[in-house]
């Protein structure tokens, strides 16, 4: 099973649960370096397969999580500090060019050897696009645009010359040299029904939210019947935040004390903030959506080890291939990762 965690791009998360840790300062320099690149190389150690790149323009650390390192410059830096993961490099279109994005993800490409795939981000953060001049459409017209996007990307990587004509996007006799060595590999992010026809459509993968087995069949048999329609087959990897105790008692009892200290003032604003995102933090009758910021723990790898594994058979049955998972846990880490990469 294909292990995905997210790279350490970003120094504070959210405080919706009040916590009393201050926020990690960004490091400089050489220490930057050396933090960011220590931390992936542990992540490789344990076997991980796959690294998500994250980018947050802009945020908080309050309702929704602080701001990131540039995505483009951290994916380059991680190429260079590893050997097997995969690196997947969330691009929100608008923000980003796919033409000059196809000659910098052809270098990667030829650097690592095909170790490198796209997250196609349509984008939810309207604050971002503000702050960055970037047109911010409306939520289909976002996902019109990733939508050309990919078609542009996945163009120019199969053809030594393409060119495309598209109402956001435009290419002429566009020549990727060095050629990339690998077969791209698309991810995607989104539950809505225009996030359904992209994944059907352009996207190898889906990227899920946490969520209950009832929630993730869903939206696993709404994607697959579109995507069979047109001949094509969709991945999908969920988020969770697993919590591993001795026992399953000992794992609520921490559950229950994070619901304690909700503040639902800042629930509130997050769900403000987020209303760009339909279809995803979706499911407000689940308390648990609310502790982390992709609904982690509403996954429910929650309790000892054994129940953990018995839950993870479960959503392999509905058709997970890939766990999207902090890696915070140390006796998750040692008790339930090594027999999940074997799988």
């Amino acid at each position: 099973m294909r292990i995905c965690t997210w790279a350490p791009t970003t120094f504070q998360g959210t405080q919706v649960v009040r916590r009393d840790v201050q926020p990690l300062a960004v490091p400089k320099g050489k220490e930057l370096v050396r933090f960011t690149t220590e931390i992936v190389r542990r992540y490789e150690d344990l076997g991980v397969s796959d690294l998500l790149i994250a980018q947050r323009w802009w945020g908080n650390g309050e309702e929704i999580e602080g701001s990131s390192l540039d995505c483009l410059a951290m994916t380059t830096l991680f190429a260079s500090h590893t050997e097997k993961l995969k690196l997947i490099t969330a691009i929100h279109p608008g923000f980003f060019s796919p033409t000059t994005i196809a000659k910098w993800a052809a270098t990667i490409d030829n650097l690592t050897q095909g170790r490198w795939a796209i997250n196609v981000t349509s984008g939810w953060n309207m604050d971002e696009f503000d702050m960055y001049g970037v047109d911010k459409l409306d939520h289909d017209g976002r996902y019109s645009r990733s939508a050309e996007f990919v078609e542009v990307l996945r163009g120019a990587w199969e053809n030594r010359v393409f060119d495309y004509h598209g109402e956001y996007f435009q290419a002429s006799e566009l020549q990727l040299e060095p050629r990339p060595s690998g077969t791209l590999e698309v991810f995607q992010g989104g539950q809505s029904d225009a996030a359904i026809e992209l994944g059907a459509n352009h996207s190898d993968w889906m990227f899920l939210n946490g969520g209950s087995l009832e929630r993730i069949g869903d939206v696993i048999k709404k994607v697959g019947s579109a995507a069979k329609k047109n001949g094509r087959r969709v991945r999908f990897a969920m988020y969770a935040a697993p919590l591993c105790r001795e026992t399953d008692a000992q794992a609520w009892e921490v559950i229950d004390s994070m619901l304690s200290k909700v503040d639902q003032a800042l629930v509130d604003k997050r769900k403000q903030r987020t209303s760009g995102a339909q279809g995803m933090w979706g499911d407000e009758d689940d308390p648990l959506s609310l502790l982390d910021t992709n609904e982690g723990y509403a996954s429910r790898l929650i309790g000892s080890p054994e129940t953990i594994l018995e839950r993870i058979s479960e959503y392999r049955q509905l058709g997970v291939e890939m766990l999207h998972m902090s890696l915070q846990d140390e006796l998750f880490n040692a008790s339930v990762l090594p027999q999940l990469i074997d799988l």
